[in-house]
């Protein structure tokens, strides 16, 4: 029976029963569950009886299993019996057994051991033997290269060797030499234990007899510029594994001396093109004293003629950074950025350059990587740089912007505000022609954010700004004054701010137009940074919005105030029938007009009718108040007086009084529909609708409802 099977055999009950019976024996069975399941298929009645009938197979198959295995069970001692001697008659044979088994594995374990350490001989006399066969070669390669190569009469007269310096070797000599040195080299790291001082010293003569004459032809061939000569001493080289060696020589011998006079503080300043000069001078050893061996090695439209050399990475390269270094380290010099912007690029320039001098993109990758290469960007101090145009970009925002007041009239540029016109430079100063360098793009980008992240807190800072006028008013004519100036200059950071907006897709343009090489990944990264920006500072224009109305509606609202003193006017002071409209109306005009009289030829029309409408409807949902508590004041007292007269005899003295009284509140209510009126005619003088003001049309007709119930009810 499977360990993993959840349902085990029972017992074949009868068929219709009106359950499963392995439902039983699933590990996942509830009696619950159970009855919950058959209760629909059978009553519970049913559903018992067949439980007790199933239940009564079950015992009867338990019986049976147990008369089944019965007699095993009772058999079971007595098939044990004798079971003791029979363990201990296996014990001794087992222990024999074991014994010889230990003693065989003992003798292998010796043979194995005789037998390896026989292998080991045998293979420590080979290598010998192979070390004396080498030896034996070395022994009779020197002998033979020692009579060749003239050492044993040289090493006769060891004074006279000092003197006289050997002469060179045959060019075909040297060329048979070397392509069996190679195999001398081979034998003598294969007998290293056995060689003798002296043969190492045989070595070493011959190794340094080919190499000097090998050098002395190379030379000769790059002053004659044979072509032939130079590819067969490279090939020597590569044969003689020494090409590190011939590149140093070439630095050595040849661009040292070439380029002793070239890089110099003398050759820099007498240079009429400057640094530009030097580096030409430098360029032109490539063109001229370095082609014939560049041909020959470097691999351009066609495959080198020999391979495995570098000279230009390896040999003149190093040799002109290093130079650079020692002796015009004064190029490096960040103090003066404009000379370190010019020096920069003329150096990107030069590399430029070398890097087609390189031929593949092989060549101008393993020029990157070396080492002196990474040196000599990293002298170039341009942290250090950006730190000095940061301080001359933001320093000037910043003098502007604490200097800056909302008094300070306009600079002359498409801006109104100094501030949004030294903004706006500042950005384009960052990618300017002798400034922006693009190995530092991502800190000027980043400049650009800060400074546009510094001109959103000056214009929060401007608004909260406050004016001399609001601190210490000497007269009305100067608070009116110093109130049209703020609104003039809250009216110019609006339009400044929409400006500086709408110029940001142009800025991006000139970056885009400066990183030619960047992806379209970077372009919308750059975009979507922007963005961000813009949104920022257009939500400071609700801002000034509401500081513009702010200030309109400062002054205007006060003088409502003397709607309330209209009751004062007529009560009992038999003046006559008001005919035109209260002062204070004009003086709730007056800045609003102003504002309009002198914004309209600079706003446009649209957002200067937003600004008036939203500041009309200000005013007039405080002068609907003001109103309608007047006209509610009216209107209480005219229901005293009708209470009055009822209780009152109707005598003459009192007709006079009620007459008058009910005289008066028609002289208000006429003074109230006239101030409205010439109150709307106003907001008709600036062309916006009386609809587009909130509660306009309803103070309208409550002045003149309350005029027409007060005529109906005479």
């Amino acid at each position: 029976m499977a360990k993993n099977n959840d349902v085990y055999p029972l017992p074949v009950g009868p068929s219709d029963l009106c359950f499963d019976k392995n439902d039983f024996i699933k590990k996942s069975f509830s009696v619950d569950q159970f009855l919950q399941n058959h209760r629909k298929k059978a009553n519970l009645e049913t559903l018992r009886d067949d439980l007790g009938m199933y239940l009564k197979v079950l015992r009867s198959a338990m019986i049976e299993l147990i008369n089944k295995d019965y007699a095993d069970f009772v058999n079971l001692s007595s098939n044990l019996n004798g079971l003791d001697k029979a363990i201990n008659g296996i014990q001794v044979p087992l222990g024999q057994l074991k014994e010889e088994v230990l003693q065989v594995k003992l003798n292998l374990d010796e043979a194995m051991e005789d037998l390896s350490f026989r292998l080991d001989q045998r293979q420590k006399i080979r290598a010998r033997k192979r070390s004396l066969q080498s030896l034996a070669r070395v022994q009779s390669s020197l002998s033979k290269w020692s009579v060749l190569l003239h050492l044993d009469e040289n090493s006769r007269d060891e004074e006279l060797e000092r003197k006289k310096e050997r002469p060179p070797l045959d060019p075909g000599l040297v060329e048979r030499a070397a392509s069996e040195f190679n195999q001398l080299q081979f034998c003598i790291s294969k007998c290293e234990n056995d060689l003798t001082e002296s043969h190492k010293e045989q070595a070493k003569k011959i190794c340094d007899l080919l190499t000097s004459s090998l050098d002395g032809m190379f030379l000769k061939s790059l002053h004659e510029r044979d072509s032939e000569g130079m590819a067969r001493c490279l090939r020597i080289y590569i044969t003689l594994d020494k090409i590190a060696d011939v590149e140093s020589l070439y630095r050595r011998e040849v661009v040292s001396p070439a380029l002793h006079d070239v890089v110099s503080e003398n050759s820099l300043q007498s240079d009429p093109r400057g640094l530009q000069g030097v580096y030409s001078r430098i360029l032109s050893f490539v063109d001229t004293d370095m082609e014939p061996l560049l041909k020959l090695t470097a691999r351009g439209v066609r495959m080198p003629i020999v391979k495995g050399f570098d000279f230009l990475v390896n040999s003149f390269w190093p040799e002109v950074e290093q130079r650079l270094e020692l002796h015009l380290p004064l190029i490096y010099a960040p103090g003066n950025p404009e000379m370190f912007y010019q020096r920069y690029c003329e150096t990107q320039e030069f590399l430029e350059k070398l890097e087609r001098c390189c031929g593949t993109q092989t060549g101008v990758k393993r020029l990157h990587a070396h080492p002196q290469y990474v040196a000599f960007l990293q002298h170039w101090n341009l942290p250090v740089y950006f730190q000095i145009r940061f301080q001359e970009i933001a320093g000037v925002l910043e003098t502007v912007m604490s200097e800056s007041s909302a008094g300070v009239p306009p600079v002359l540029t498409d801006f109104q505000l100094q501030t949004t016109a030294t903004t706006w430079d500042c950005l384009m100063r960052c990618w300017a022609s002798g400034v922006f360098l693009y190995q530092l793009t991502h800190r000027f980008w980043k400049l650009n954010l800060q400074i546009l992240a510094r001109y959103y807190t000056w214009v929060g800072e401007a608004l909260e700004q406050k004016w001399p006028s609001e601190s210490s008013v000497p007269n009305a004519v100067r608070n009116d004054t110093s109130r049209l100036a703020r609104l003039q200059f809250l009216v110019h950071l609006y339009t400044d701010v929409e400006k500086l907006v709408a110029r940001l897709p142009g800025l991006l343009n000139s970056v885009t137009m400066k990183l030619q090489n960047l992806s379209q990944q970077g372009q919308q990264l750059l975009k979507s940074c922007l963005k961000e920006s813009e949104e920022q500072l257009l939500t400071r224009l609700p801002l000034i919005t509401q500081f513009i109305l702010g200030e309109i509606s400062s002054q205007s609202l006060p003088h409502l105030r003397q709607v309330s003193d209209i009751p004062r006017l007529f009560r009992r002071t038999n003046r006559e029938m008001p005919t035109k409209p209260c002062s204070y109306v004009t003086q709730v005009l007056a800045l609003p007009l102003a504002f309009y009289s002198a914004q309209r030829s600079v706003v446009n029309k649209e957002l200067l009718e937003q600004w008036l409408t939203l500041t009309f409807a200000a005013i007039t949902q405080q002068f609907f108040s003001c109103v309608d508590d007047v006209l509610t004041s009216v209107q209480k007292t005219e229901e005293s007086l009708r209470r009055l007269k009822k209780i009152r005899d109707r005598s003459a003295a009192t007709s006079s009084s009620e007459a008058r009284g009910l005289g008066d509140d028609d002289k208000i209510r006429q003074q109230l529909l006239l101030d409205v009126c010439s109150y709307c005619e106003g907001v008709d003088t600036v062309g916006i609708a009386r609809t587009n003001v909130d509660k306009l049309e309803e103070l309208l007709s409550l002045v003149e409802t309350a005029r027409a119930k007060n005529d109906s009810a005479k």
